[in-house]
């Protein structure tokens, strides 16, 4: 059986939960996180007309008397600029009322006091407001909250956000097998999955709560799903149908509801999304390293998304070039790498490797019976406080 198609797989997982409540934190505690209200202009931009060069502000026609100085934090002049007077500014500054613009120093000639040159009427002032007035919102319930974000709010007079609670992660990792240090030994792994999902986690809008190993144990799997202290629990491994693989045994004991049982992908079919009696989560990722990055991207990555109050990421698609094998009825994942406007698969795309996903850009989505057409990209960035497809179009 090939499971639930990829595509409604990824839409069930996006409106599976509903953002957690917003709450106002500081600038600085808001990053990563998405605004729960839109970003509103709590003053105009510039916020005073200010000089744009260093120069001299000047009123009528010239040559021009100079009468003073004022600089960057000083108050706003007391007095208009009369008509044939200077002052000298700097850049930042509050340019007195009456002023026309700023001459630059580079072009303006002084003499003593007196000070001659050419300048068009308005050149050199950023006018009150002119980005934007007061009042004005700049930017949509949703966006995520980047350093450029943080910074615009500062500069329209912000000290907090109000955003949406970044959801809490658990991670169950199962398996006797797997081994966190050193050379494994005959019948032993390293895992993997363990150390890559922080940053996935994160650059979903999520944060880790807390991480379990156990071994392929029914009894304790149940034990580890039924923990309140996290939205979503990940369970790694588990998640298909052999003897050690406990997960949907467990989920039935906790009368929980399934609503991916399998997704129709290559790899990463045996997937999982699932919710708890009380509103949790679970996502099961297959147990091989790539089939479980592909299973964050279909399953656990948009779902953290919308429980953070992201809005949903635009479709990022680029030309396929080189040869792909495609599947009847299974879409296929494929590590590329841009090569122009296009992207190039990487090879080493084994389930049980992450070669070819470290190597690559994006994940290439390749729909059963592609016919040459563009294909869908999942950017594979983890930079903080990118959603993966703005990272993707930004580079």
């Amino acid at each position: 059986m090939d499971g639930t198609d990829w595509q409604q797989a990824r839409q069930f997982a996006r409106i599976a939960g509903h953002p957690l409540g917003p709450t106002a934190v500081p600038l600085t505690a808001a990053i990563g996180a998405a605004l729960a209200t839109p970003l509103v202009a709590l003053s105009p931009l510039p916020a005073y007309d200010a000089a744009a060069m260093d120069g001299y502000a000047i009123a009528g026609q010239g040559p021009w008397r100079i009468v003073g100085r004022v600089l960057a934090g000083d108050p706003e002049p007391p007095h208009a600029l009369p008509g044939g007077c200077a002052l000298e500014i700097g850049t930042g500054a509050v340019v007195p009322a009456g002023a026309d613009s700023v001459l630059p120093y580079e072009r303006a000639t002084r003499q003593g006091r007196m000070v001659s040159g050419e300048i068009e009427s308005g050149r050199h002032v950023r006018r009150r407001g002119e980005d934007c007035a007061a009042g004005t919102e700049v930017l949509p319930a949703g966006t995520v909250v980047t350093p450029a974000v943080l910074g615009l709010a500062a500069s329209l007079g912000h000290d907090s956000l109000a955003v949406h609670r970044r959801p809490l992660v658990g991670v169950v990792i199962t398996g006797a097998e797997l081994r966190n240090t050193g050379l494994p030994a005959p019948g032993q792994v390293r895992d993997a999955i363990g150390p890559m999902l922080p940053g996935l986690i994160r650059a979903a809008g999520g944060d880790l709560a807390w991480t379990v190993q156990i071994a392929d144990d029914r009894s304790t799997l149940v034990d580890a799903l039924r923990r309140h202290d996290s939205d979503v629990l990940v369970v790694c491994g588990a998640t298909s149908a052999g003897a050690g693989d406990h997960l949907r045994g467990a989920l039935e004991a906790l009368d929980a509801r399934v609503m991916v049982r399998g997704v129709a992908c290559r790899p990463g079919h045996p997937q999982l999304l699932a919710r708890l009696p009380g509103g949790r989560f679970v996502v099961g990722l297959p147990g091989n390293p790539f089939a479980a990055l592909v299973a964050t991207l279909t399953l656990l990555a948009p779902l953290l998304g919308r429980l953070a109050g992201r809005a949903a990421p635009a479709a990022v698609t680029a030309p396929l070039a080189g040869p792909v094998a495609t599947h009847s009825r299974l879409t296929r994942l494929v590590p590329v790498v841009r090569i122009g406007s296009a992207v190039l698969p990487v090879g080493h795309d084994r389930p049980g490797s992450l070669w070819g996903a470290a190597s690559a850009d994006a994940l290439a989505v390749v729909p059963p019976g592609w016919d040459g057409a563009e294909v869908e990209l999942l950017p594979l960035s983890s930079v903080e406080s990118l959603t993966p497809a703005t990272a993707l179009a930004a580079a």
